[in-house]
């Protein structure tokens, strides 16, 4: 019983830090609703500075923690704020250093004596899987992401192509054709080009740059095939088309493959489950049988 105390402190302790970290790692609210709010918009900015400078002081810590990585790419792509990401980390670490205790304050208070070792051992490995989760989720989100994007840029092609048809030059085509669509990824191929526009730097550079910054190789070949037409001047309307019909091809493969993955892991639980309801069936048979 001489643990109990020490243990409700540490759980007052960390149930306080808990709730900082998590009034910390808030979703900031954007510019535009912050400029949109009448009333209280000074206080909400200070509160997404106070929020975004704790993330970096934090980030810059664990910086130099061997074995931290944080998946810029990733966020970067998914537009989330690496502070807010290293801060969710912490905060579920946090939740996981507790969970042991709070779990055995009840057995505790009823006189169950527990030695000190087992809720520290418990705590630090729930903290430690825990601290993987977000990195976990966001390679979970940055993936789907990218295969939208994939799913986008085949319809993107064709576009462009149509465009180039109509005696767009390569410029106007990939503007026109970004602005035609209203998903994600056509936005950001269409701040990309706005970007690039306001730097003077050619459109498919600033899309080659967007494929190396956000991990993309399908829009590597738009690039290319643009830089191409404007270098040559070669009709690029089938090769376009072409490139569309086969990013859609590989992505109905990668769907089926991936369904059949799927159908191959139920496969062993139906085959478990067909057998349970065998010997159910054949139980009690063989009951009588041996009764005899």
């Amino acid at each position: 019983m001489s643990v109990v105390p020490g243990v409700i402190a540490g759980v007052a302790a960390g149930g306080g830090l808990a709730l900082l970290v998590g009034e910390l790692g808030r979703v900031q609210p954007s510019l535009e609703q912050s400029l949109r709010r009448a009333s209280g918009g000074v206080a909400v900015a200070a509160a997404a500075s106070r929020d975004e400078a704790v993330g970096r002081w934090v980030l810059q810590r664990l910086r130099h923690v061997p074995g931290v990585s944080i998946p810029t790419r990733n966020l970067l792509l998914l537009q989330q704020a690496p502070e807010r990401f290293v801060v969710l980390k912490v905060g579920m670490a946090v939740l996981g250093l507790l969970l042991p205790s709070v779990a055995l304050l009840p057995w505790m208070f009823l006189g169950g004596g527990v030695p000190f070792v087992v809720p520290t051992a418990a705590g630090l490995a729930a903290a430690a899987v825990l601290w993987f989760v977000p990195d976990l989720s966001v390679r979970d989100q940055a993936k789907r992401a990218r295969e939208e994007f994939a799913h986008a840029m085949a319809a993107y092609l064709d576009l462009v192509a149509l465009k180039r048809a109509g005696d767009a030059g390569p410029t106007e085509a990939l503007e026109q054709a970004a602005g035609v669509g209203e998903g994600w990824a056509f936005q950001r191929i269409g701040q990309a080009l706005a970007r690039a526009r306001i730097d003077k730097i050619a459109p498919w550079q600033a899309l080659a740059d967007m494929t190396e910054e956000l991990g993309l190789p399908v829009l590597s070949d738009v690039a290319d095939i643009m830089r191409q037409s404007s270098d040559d001047g070669a009709a690029v309307y089938s090769t376009l088309r072409g490139r569309a019909r086969a990013l859609r091809t590989e992505l109905l493969e990668a769907q089926a493959a991936e369904a059949n993955a799927d159908s191959e892991k139920m496969t062993a639980p139906g085959a478990l489950l067909a057998v349970l309801v065998m010997l159910l069936l054949a139980f009690p048979a063989v009951i009588r049988i041996v009764a005899t």
